[in-house]
């Protein structure tokens, strides 16, 4: 794949349609725009952009359409696929001066909201109107909303109430060739042709630039209820879960921790917890709603579950503090995982009942392979962070091997019904995995697809598809 480099008369160019304070091409801005959170990897932008309307956008997109200039969209930069990653120089586009919550509609329980807005804000803004937005990732903190629509992303509170894509109604999209679009309607039902709002949906900037977006809304519950269930192995604690489900009760949140990971969180974050020693893993269960009886009634089916795949101990989070110590614990047990080694984080989601499988399997292909590997993640969906860590390997081996071992969890993943990635995008790291999951069919009409929206492969290229 071939571009054209950004000489004098296009950056002229590009500073006339959208004024010199918004086009930087500083030492210091294209170094911070060269990287996201994927491990190491660097890839410097010549310019870095930051238009403050869809209709700067527009005009952006046409002159590197017209010219042939790749443009890599970015939102916080919280990334872990290596989508925001420039690897084709050109323009980095930031979205983060779209950071404006236009509206909150409290009638038809809707949000219209610019792509720059931080999440956990946007979460906070709801919630002061009595009403949830219910993803939250990790880092939603510092994610942008936007970056959580291009990838499709996820979060604990996906098992009772689904992910990102249940609540985008609309979006208003900045096409590669320039022009503007709404791809759906501020509706609750869409039967009007292809929905393409669904299909910008963890697209990954690669089809278009989202500018703004319409969300669904919820009432906020009032009330919720946090337990803790200890377990001696992995597969205890891994099986317990579909079993939650199976006896006929959904939590709100369902979160597996393997010991490790936990025993990093503690020195890392001073969180205050008392792990005990028999303890291997732990589920960290909340139910929330209106009705205390009812989320005690459900807590008690899930206390009974518990003692029947062998759970050693069960806590409740008797204050407000200690939820969200409990849930700091949750939060921050990526960023304690790298503090502690140097490491790769895999994002593999099977059907819950496979839980027990996959964890298995992936302990397995770390012994043949010499990693290590620390498990967590959003149980009650299926969904599994594996951080391989380096440990024993040698640099010769985590280079040349690793991705032999990458690629057999992978596989053991597909053939458990599950796919590559839950909530993490595939981007940069993990395109090269594709061909496991899907067909040479399946990969050209997603190909074509890409080829209708940007024929000419300026907007993100190199993402997704394998080379």
């Amino acid at each position: 794949m071939t571009f054209n480099k950004i000489n004098a008369e296009i950056l002229a160019e590009i500073k006339s349609a959208l004024g010199d304070e918004k086009v930087f091409t500083d030492a210091e801005s294209l170094d911070q725009y060269s990287h996201d959170e994927t491990e190491d990897l660097r890839y410097q932008p010549e310019v870095v952009v930051k238009p403050t309307s869809p209709e700067e956008v527009s005009s952006l997109l046409k002159i590197c359409n017209n010219h042939h200039i790749p443009v890599t969209p970015r939102g916080g930069g919280t990334g872990l696929s290596g989508a925001a990653l420039p690897i084709y120089g050109g323009i980095s586009l930031s979205m983060e001066k779209f950071k404006s919550i236009i509206s909150i509609d409290t009638e038809n329980l809707q949000a219209t909201v610019e792509p720059g807005v931080i999440t956990e804000d946007f979460i906070n803004a709801v919630a002061e109107n009595g009403l949830l937005y219910p993803v939250d990732p990790s880092s939603k903190g510092s994610c942008f909303i936007g970056g959580n629509v291009a990838h499709g992303s996820g979060g604990p509170r996906v098992v009772k109430y689904g992910t990102i894509r249940e609540y985008i109604l609309n979006l208003e999209v900045v096409l590669p060739n320039g022009e503007i679009i709404w791809t759906g309607a501020n509706t609750l039902k869409y039967a009007s042709g292809y929905n393409l709002t669904q299909l910008m949906i963890g697209s990954e900037g690669t089809l278009g630039v989202v500018t703004k977006i319409v969300t669904k809304l919820l009432p906020k519950p009032s009330q919720s209820v946090l337990m803790m269930g200890s377990f001696s192995t992995n597969e205890a604690a891994c099986a317990a879960v579909s079993a939650i489900f199976r006896a006929g009760v959904t939590p709100s949140a369902l979160e597996f921790m393997e010991r490790k990971g936990v025993e990093w969180v503690i020195q890392f974050d001073d969180i205050k917890f008392d792990l005990k020693d028999d303890v291997a893993a732990l589920l960290m269960i909340e139910f929330d709603g209106d009705d205390l009886d009812d989320i005690f009634k459900n807590c008690e089916k899930t206390n009974i579950v518990l003692e029947q795949h062998h759970c050693t101990e069960v806590l409740f989070a008797d204050t407000a503090q200690q939820k969200e110590e409990l849930w700091r614990m949750r939060r921050t047990m990526a960023e304690s995982v790298k503090s502690n080694s140097v490491y790769k984080e895999e994002d593999t989601v099977v059907p819950r009942a496979a839980l027990p499988k996959l964890i298995n399997g992936i302990k397995e292909i770390g012994s043949k392979y010499g990693f290590e590997s620390v498990c967590y993640g959003h149980a009650g969906d299926g969904n599994l962070h594996v951080n391989i860590i380096k440990a024993g390997m040698s640099d010769e081996d985590w280079k040349d091997k690793l991705k032999f071992g990458i690629t057999e969890i992978f596989e053991l993943t597909t053939a458990l019904g599950g796919t590559l990635s839950g909530e993490h995008g595939i981007g940069l790291v993990q395109k090269e995995f594709m061909p496991i999951k899907y067909s040479e069919i399946h990969l050209n009409l997603m190909r074509g697809i890409k080829n209708v929206f940007d024929p000419n492969g300026i907007l993100n290229p190199g993402k997704i598809m394998p080379d």
